[in-house]
């Protein structure tokens, strides 16, 4: 009989793309996901990963088994949400992935508090960027994702993927505190022109935010440094290399030589929790939205600065 445990281990690896990615997923390590598949290839005598490169690819066999799998996880998980609406008390594991500043901003408090309130419920945070985590919840290899979109780019949610909003995070342009931004109680975008600027790279959300909206304005966006954490941007703004549109969650109080200034009209980005379907009369789901949108005013920062 196939095993459970070694499906899932596969169609790890099917949806993150490498051994590694997929040990992290599950809380595994790499040489444990290695050998439920090395198991799996046994049981079925059928190779199912092979070498390319440095990482591995799925055979034809191999994605046959992760059709079977996906289709059997969404018949545990319907199981499990019945009895666990049965039960009425969230309970049971609940796998979340998060981008970074929900995960540092919005996810202690909230993870803490739902530690304390059901101590039968097992929830387990991961760090994953926005446009990959929607396909991680259709896909199922996670239960609840935290994401945001831009006004001039929205969050695409599969069929099977339900939504609901958390609230809006607002953004501010941060300069040196030297710079003829400096003390303004606002700026205009047709005023950014000629600007250095300090962003994420690309195929992040806010890089594409930023490019498309100065092209909109008329203007190309001379990027002079990037970096993935916006701690990093901060740094790299109070040492007077550039200016940095940065989200208010999560960022923390600024440092000596940074200013604060308000963008006309002001970046707005919009955080949603989304979860499969088949899984929303899970009461862990349902408590956890709740949690979120409860805490989202105490870490917000929507107030004056």
């Amino acid at each position: 009989m196939l095993d459970l445990q070694r499906l899932r281990a596969l169609h790890a690896v099917s949806v993150h793309g490498t051994v590694g990615a997929a040990a992290s997923a599950l809380g595994y390590t790499s040489s444990a996901v290695s050998q439920q598949i090395a198991k799996l290839e046994r049981e079925t005598r059928t190779v199912l990963l092979e070498r390319e490169g440095r990482g591995v690819r799925l055979t034809d066999e191999a994605h046959q088994l992760v059709r079977v799998a996906r289709e059997l996880i969404a018949i545990v998980e319907r199981a499990e949400t019945e009895l666990e609406e049965r039960r009425g008390v969230p309970s049971g594991r609940l796998t979340v992935a998060a981008f970074a500043s929900a995960a540092r901003g919005l996810m202690p408090p909230v993870l803490a508090d739902l530690a304390r309130r059901h101590p039968s419920l097992d929830t387990r945070l991961t760090e994953v960027d926005p446009h990959l985590s929607v396909d991680l919840v259709a896909k199922g290899a996670v239960d609840l994702v935290v994401a945001h979109d831009w006004d001039i780019a929205p969050l695409p949610a599969p069929a099977n993927v339900e939504q609901t909003v958390i609230g809006d995070d607002l953004c501010d342009l941060l300069v040196p505190e030297d710079h003829r931004f400096a003390g303004r109680t606002g700026v205009r975008r047709e005023e950014l022109a000629g600007e250095r600027w300090i962003c994420q790279p690309p195929g992040r959300v806010c890089h594409e935010w930023l490019v498309r909206t100065l092209r909109a304005a008329g203007q190309e966006p001379e990027i002079v440094h990037m970096a993935d954490e916006n701690p990093t941007l901060v740094a790299l703004v109070a040492a007077g290399l550039g200016i940095a549109l940065i989200p208010r969650l999560g960022r923390g109080p600024l440092p000596a030589g940074v200013v604060e200034v308000p963008l006309d009209p002001m970046p707005v980005r919009r955080l949603y929790a989304l979860w499969r379907t088949g899984a929303a009369r899970r009461p862990a789901i349902a408590e956890t939205v709740r949690t979120l949108v409860e805490h989202w005013p105490a870490v917000s920062a929507h107030g004056p600065r």
